[in-house]
């Protein structure tokens, strides 16, 4: 199914993320609609955002108002990241850097497998989170949220995907989130969830169609 605007306008979706992986999957998931996805340096932008909230919904909207204000347009950002309900939420807003400045996502799921060594299955719930801030061109903003749970597995599995990924157990299908295949792992995912939820309020603000 794909979508258009009733005037055929292809609109400049500029993504407030440095992430070519998570840049990746919003493209893959937004390829049917009028968007023409971008990163922040397609649009020659490369600064340091301090995301200084205390929430996913206030570090997204940052990280949005300070690249709607170079680029105008629609602008989106997200804040995601995975809370352990045995470490208390952690590591939640600190998720990309729970291992320090520069840790390599092996280096921040060793550090999560050492935290829980010896915590038996049924106390590793975990949540993915992820908040969505979006900026339109008329400067209107709106938040969403998108929630997927599971279990942090014993050791890493799966090769898509990316971050916490090869950690994270769905028991519904018996694999990790990097051992699906992407198109099924966005149906479920929190990210394929908060996109859905954008998706559907800007095709109310936008008058975006089936066609």
């Amino acid at each position: 199914m794909r979508y258009t605007t009733k005037d055929g306008m292809i609109y400049r979706f500029i993504v407030a993320s440095k992430n070519r992986g998570k840049l990746k999957e919003i493209q893959e998931i937004l390829k049917d609609f009028p968007f023409e996805v971008l990163s922040m340096q397609d649009v020659g932008i490369n600064i340091e955002i301090d995301e200084c909230g205390v929430t996913f919904e206030e570090n997204a909207m940052i990280k949005a108002r300070e690249v709607h204000k170079k680029t105008g347009g629609i602008v989106m950002a997200d804040d995601s990241g995975l809370e352990v309900d045995y470490l208390n939420g952690a590591p939640g807003i600190h998720s990309s850097r729970f291992a320090g400045e520069g840790a390599s996502d092996e280096d921040r799921n060793n550090k999560l497998l050492n935290l829980l060594q010896g915590v038996p299955f049924e106390k590793r719930k975990a949540r993915f989170v992820c908040a969505i801030a979006v900026i339109l061109p008329d400067g209107k903003e709106f938040t969403v949220r998108g929630v997927c749970n599971g279990y942090i597995g014993f050791k890493p599995k799966g090769k898509n995907g990316f971050g916490y990924d090869p950690l994270f157990y769905l028991p519904e299908f018996n694999m990790t989130t990097a051992q699906m295949e992407p198109e099924e792992k966005h149906k479920i995912s929190h990210r394929g969830k908060a996109l859905e939820l954008m998706v559907e309020e800007l095709r109310k603000r936008l008058n975006i169609i089936v066609g």
